[in-house]
């Protein structure tokens, strides 16, 4: 696959630990893959979500050993530790972590949840994401059991070991491996879909939020 992109410098918001890859795995290691300057930021390791028996840093330490296969350097990774579904409450310190981003690593492009994501962290990332970036392309990743409705305009070609990679990233999160969007085949469906409408192999879907060609 030949590098045609124009973004060099990308940023992932990832509200907790697995959105980036169930989202935009496949486009993560794609991108590394050809040598670009990727950013994944995290705001909740969802101690509270855990089951029972898993020690609170189960998530955190499955997160590290995905974006480790990812090959994310661990100088580009960031976590905060917001507490799951209470978003809303902090949406004022969450856009002020995003400026910071915004003045300090200035990305060409920014990953988000999309807009009619249901799950209220995912909400408030994508619309205080939309305030911080507006200089900024962003595009809405796929969450589908999260969405209202997902338009499909835009989408990153991709390559079987590119899903490949974001299924054994995935398979880091032992502690998540009873949820059904986690099985490999789910995950290898959806990127046959999503192939399947522009006539490739496999490819991830995006909405479009705002494109921005300097």
């Amino acid at each position: 696959m030949k590098n045609h992109s124009i973004f060099q410098k990308i940023l992932i918001l990832s509200p907790h630990t697995d959105d980036s890859e169930l989202g935009c795995g496949g486009t993560i290691a794609r991108f590394v893959e050809e040598g670009k300057n990727v950013h994944i930021a995290v705001f909740s390791t969802c101690e509270e979500s855990l089951p029972a028996g898993y020690p609170k840093e189960t998530l955190y330490n499955e997160w590290k050993a995905a974006e480790h296969i990812l090959g994310i350097p661990e100088n580009n990774l960031h976590c905060f530790r917001y507490p799951v579904r209470y978003f809303p409450d902090h949406r004022q310190e969450i856009l002020e972590h995003l400026i910071k981003f915004r003045d300090h690593l200035n990305p060409d492009l920014v990953f988000l949840p999309s807009l009619s994501d249901l799950h209220q962290d995912h909400r408030t990332i994508a619309e205080e994401g939309l305030r911080a970036f507006k200089g900024t392309s962003i595009l809405g990743f796929e969450i589908p059991w999260n969405n209202i409705h997902f338009e499909t305009r835009s989408f990153i070609y991709l390559e079987r070991q590119h899903v490949e990679k974001k299924i054994k990233a995935l398979a880091c999160y032992k502690s998540q491996s009873f949820r059904g969007y986690a099985d490999p085949d789910f995950i290898f469906s959806l990127a046959k879909t999503r192939g399947v409408q522009i006539e490739i192999p496999y490819a991830e879907a995006f909405e479009t939020i705002r494109l921005i060609i300097k």
